[in-house]
């Protein structure tokens, strides 16, 4: 899995809306605490609407906020809905897999694969935005 600069770019547009919720928020807000160009940070919010993380408000005093609490947005959800499956590797997605001709003779990576897949998933999936947030991660590294 590889995150894209969009999809961190949303996760870096959400903690700032998560951070001033429920309040709105400008773009230009946003820009300037994300380091994200405006021109790109429209596209990215309006995926956010699109998905529905966030919510618009036009006009002088409009700006953006999100849809739902942060708590209640997971960053397993995010992060698959911008970048798709979290899996290393297609053979062992659970959302696209496909087929590898070297499974007929027991791969001996597809395991770590699964592993992979299945810790990051397991982050990811106990991971809100809250938590980011608070800086209180589920599985904390010592």
């Amino acid at each position: 899995m590889k995150i894209s600069s969009k999809g961190e770019y949303a996760l870096r547009a959400l903690i700032v809306l998560g951070a001033q919720y429920p309040q709105l928020v400008q773009t230009k807000e946003i820009a300037r605490e994300t380091l994200v160009p405006s021109n790109y940070l429209e596209q990215i919010l309006l995926l956010l609407k699109n998905l529905g993380y966030v919510k618009s408000k036009r006009g002088a005093s409009g700006g953006y906020t999100l849809k739902r609490g942060p708590s209640k947005i997971c960053i397993g959800e995010v992060v698959r809905d911008i970048e798709g499956p979290l899996a290393p590797m297609s053979c062992v997605s659970v959302t696209s897999y496909e087929h590898c001709p070297l499974e007929e003779q027991a791969c001996l990576l597809q395991p770590l694969w699964r592993l992979v897949r299945d810790v990051v998933a397991n982050l990811l999936d106990h991971t809100t935005l809250e938590n980011l947030l608070t800086g209180n991660l589920p599985i904390q590294s010592k």
